[in-house]
């Protein structure tokens, strides 16, 4: 039995460490995993997070291939939602279905820290739309990012008009 599927109890979620990430001054959060997609071989990925005063989680998004949901846990900030903006608090609840095409990111804009649970589960497949930015994100493709206005006829550059000849 390999080490990533042997049983494992509980853990003290105050014991593990807090990674922090940020960029710029629009975006900042900590976070704590509990269960790790991208080491331990897990499909669905869990995080206890905390979005300071003033900050924005992550940039505004959507997935084709990925479902996340939110579990308020102290605090409260703002939900963009699609065109909609709603007050998430403690004890609220909020999920993100695959292929929804509504962006979705949290904005605190109060005094204190919003600390919530995330789950998502991990499709390697999965593409990621940001309205906001107008780019698209293709994990299978490495991460690769393109900007949404620079889509392609799908007969760009096939070279449609010269003789199928050559071994090409």
């Amino acid at each position: 039995m390999t080490d990533q599927l042997k049983p494992k109890g509980p853990i003290a979620i105050d014991d593990l460490p807090w990674t922090e990430w940020s960029k710029g001054e629009r975006f900042r959060s900590r976070y704590r995993v509990l269960s790790d997609t991208r080491n331990d071989g897990r499909k669905i990925g869990v995080s206890v997070e905390e979005l300071p005063p003033g900050k924005q989680s992550v940039p505004f998004h959507y997935h084709l291939g990925e479902e996340e949901h939110i579990i308020a846990l102290e605090g409260e900030a703002t939900l963009r939602l699609g065109d909609e903006r709603h007050r998430i608090r403690a004890g609220d609840y909020v999920g993100f279905p695959a292929g929804q095409t509504a962006g979705h990111c949290l904005v605190n804009e109060g005094d204190a820290p919003f600390r919530f649970i995330m789950i998502g589960d991990h499709v390697p497949g999965d593409v990621c739309v940001y309205p906001d930015s107008g780019k698209v994100m293709v994990r299978a493709l490495d991460r690769a990012i393109f900007r949404n206005g620079e889509r392609l006829d799908y007969w760009d550059g096939e070279r449609a008009d010269e003789p199928a000849t050559g071994g090409e």
